[in-house]
């Protein structure tokens, strides 16, 4: 029996989607709740809020204190966490098969009958403005924030997905309650699992413990508009944190997988061109990779590195040839490892129940359908040398953001940045 004969799509009568895959060599199941709403959904006052949501979830429902939702979990030896993306809030609980009941009347009970009780609100918004104080305290997490907010300015998509102080204690219960009526709909909502389960089973259960989700239509999010730009800021560290990044591709693009390919082989491992180039053959670096950010319409392609203030003057400029190199040539080599490196990826992933949970709901809040893992396998190996290049240089030659934190002074600006790119 193939993957796709083990999944298996039903629509509720309300709009809910429900998904699973059956795994039968497993002995659990992973149930969530996968939301499309997240920061880029946020109004300006509200910046912080999905978030905050995603925390109060956990706090009490008009049947269980917030004691009693870690309690019936940790019960049964289960495992219940959230988090939230500039996409998508998700809710999620892995638990043995027998235990898919509660997984669902949990997850379904925080959804739809969460009270926002006020004390536990006030107590939560003091752990979230700990969390802020935390990240802005951690220079290689902070520099991301602020790669964002550069390559995306003014709007919802630059915004933190954790908020800024200011709007965290100005935000209200009812503002929270109102959220979650106008996102969290059985439109804007998946439900997935995954592992030793039974499709018929787990939609009666989501019939019974989602009957609550609000049936309407959510607002859509307003469309990113990447701009690019320069963000520095000089701090007393060891290590300047750089982010370069120019606008990506969204998951549909059809080089979303060209993308992949780039992103490996020129700074995803230790055999990537950066990594050899910049920390094995010249110890400028400790840490130096790339990555690839796709939203549904559009992204972000970035490369970070961690240096010295004094190498930093050297960095970039041997960071901005291999970025010219890649435009111009891609041995078969390379591009095999690479290709072996994203099918080991999606293929080891498809061994996680949570894994395979969250990757069925999101292909179908982007693509509407669940994509069988032959025809991802078949696209990365249809990929060529001249794709690689071809995308290198459509990102590459846009127009570039660059966010550095920490002894800046020899980072070089934006505007030598832009000349060496197009040299």
């Amino acid at each position: 029996m193939n993957a796709q004969e083990t999944v298996r799509l039903t629509r509720l009568a309300s709009g809910l989607t429900v998904v699973s895959e059956r795994m039968d060599r497993v002995e659990t199941v992973s149930f969530g709740a996968y939301v499309a709403a997240g920061t880029r959904h946020e109004r300006a006052e509200e910046n912080g809020i999905s978030h905050f949501l995603e925390h109060m979830a956990f706090k009490g429902t008009e049947r269980r204190s917030a004691q009693r939702i870690a309690e019936e979990i940790e019960a049964v030896g289960g495992h219940i966490n959230a988090y939230t993306s500039r996409e998508h809030t998700a809710y999620y609980v892995k638990v043995l098969k027998e235990n898919i009941g509660l997984a669902v009347d949990i997850i379904g009970d925080i959804l739809t009958h969460s009270t926002f009780d006020p004390q536990e609100l006030e107590r939560e918004r003091g752990v979230i403005l700990q969390e802020i104080g935390q990240a802005n305290d951690t220079p290689d997490d902070i520099v991301f924030d602020y790669f964002q907010e550069t390559a995306f300015p003014g709007q919802p998509m630059g915004w933190p997905t954790l908020g800024k102080e200011e709007r965290i204690r100005a935000l209200s219960r009812a503002a929270l309650m109102e959220y979650m009526h106008t996102h969290y709909t059985t439109t804007n909502t998946v439900i997935a699992a995954a592992g030793a389960l039974d499709h018929d089973a787990v939609v009666e259960l989501v019939e019974r413990h989602f009957a609550d989700l609000a049936a309407k239509p959510a607002p859509a999010a307003e469309p990113a508009r990447y701009h690019g730009g320069e963000f520095r800021q000089a701090r007393t560290l060891d290590q300047v944190h750089i982010v370069l990044g120019f606008p990506g591709v969204a998951y549909a693009d059809p080089d979303y997988y060209p993308s992949l390919l780039l992103s490996t082989l020129l700074g995803g491992g230790m055999s990537s061109r950066l990594f050899q180039e910049i920390r094995e053959k010249r110890g400028l670096v400790y840490s130096i990779y790339s990555f690839t950010s796709p939203y549904t319409d559009g992204g972000l392609f970035g490369i970070y590195a961690g240096t010295g203030e004094q190498e930093a003057e050297e960095l970039m400029p041997l960071t901005l040839e291999e970025v010219r190199k890649v435009q111009e040539h891609v041995t078969e080599e390379e591009l095999a490892r690479a290709r072996a490196q994203v099918k080991a990826s999606v293929l080891m992933s498809l061994e996680s129940t949570t894994s395979r949970c969250e990757q069925l709901a999101r292909q179908m809040q982007v693509f509407g359908r669940v994509i069988p893992t032959e025809e991802i396998v078949a696209r990365i190996a249809a990929v060529t040398a001249e794709d690689v290049c071809r995308t290198a240089a459509r990102l590459f030659r846009a127009p570039p953001t660059l966010a550095a934190l920490g002894p800046v002074s020899k980072v070089p600006g934006l505007p030598v940045i832009v000349d060496r790119l197009a040299a």
